[in-house]
């Protein structure tokens, strides 16, 4: 007779997978992918090494996995900020709420947000990061599909602005990310954690600002820079 799992050896492998991935998860945050190895994970887990590979056939398949695990929430909390929250909010202030979003969860946590936007990975894992560049551009496209319907941005191909506007976020943010900005004071100081200590949150909210007033502009808002200073600082409110 074939053996059939039972529901509760298959919740059983479900939880320890998810274990398995929040685990690597916070590995990448603290330290890189380069740190997500099977001992680490499965020291941090709890587990035996050799379980990871009843989940997970490689390391490669363990990372793109994590990179899916982490991209998903992050882009949930884009996509949310980018909802209306009152009858008649504008495009445009959607827009923004989004990119403070996004600019603001990368600045608080760095690690994390650079691993995800630049972090030199292998080609399976980079596979994940386009479809995580390509799920941001489909909010933004929306929203500016829409805004340029109602007279708020300049007329323009949708598709090709919302690329354009996650490349330019991405690469406005790696200098604040990039872990050999910094110089650390010891040995044991991560170059990326001292990067983020050397960042006032003055200096984050000024970048938010600056990012969500340029994200605008481009678009054609002719109210980019009030809006812009009106959401860096609406989760202060």
């Amino acid at each position: 007779m074939a053996y059939r799992e039972t529901e509760h050896t298959r919740a059983r492998k479900a939880n320890t997978r998810q274990r398995l991935l929040h685990a690597a998860r916070d590995l990448v945050a603290g330290q890189g992918f380069a740190a997500a190895t099977a001992v680490a994970v499965a020291e941090r887990s709890g587990v035996a090494a050799g379980t990871i590979y009843r989940h997970f056939p490689n390391k490669p398949e363990l990372v793109a996995e994590v990179f899916r695990y982490a991209t998903e929430h992050e882009v949930a909390q884009v996509a949310a900020a980018s909802e209306s929250r009152n009858v008649g909010d504008a495009y445009a202030l959607r827009l923004a709420r989004a990119v403070a979003v996004f600019a603001r969860r990368a600045l608080q946590g760095p690690q994390l947000a650079y691993a995800l936007i630049a972090e030199p990975v292998d080609p399976r894992v980079e596979q994940e990061r386009l479809r995580y560049r390509m799920a941001y551009a489909d909010i933004f496209e929306d929203l500016i599909r829409d805004g340029i319907a109602s007279g708020e941005f300049a007329a323009q191909d949708a598709a090709i602005s919302a690329a354009a506007l996650v490349g330019l976020l991405s690469e406005a943010l790696i200098g604040p990310l990039f872990p050999g900005q910094a110089k650390t004071n010891s040995a044991n100081e991560l170059p990326q954690m001292a990067a983020r200590a050397a960042m006032t949150n003055d200096e984050q909210q000024q970048l938010i600002q600056q990012l969500c007033a340029l994200s605008l502009r481009a678009l054609g808002s002719a109210e980019a820079n009030s809006i812009a200073e009106d959401v860096s600082y609406e989760h202060q409110r």
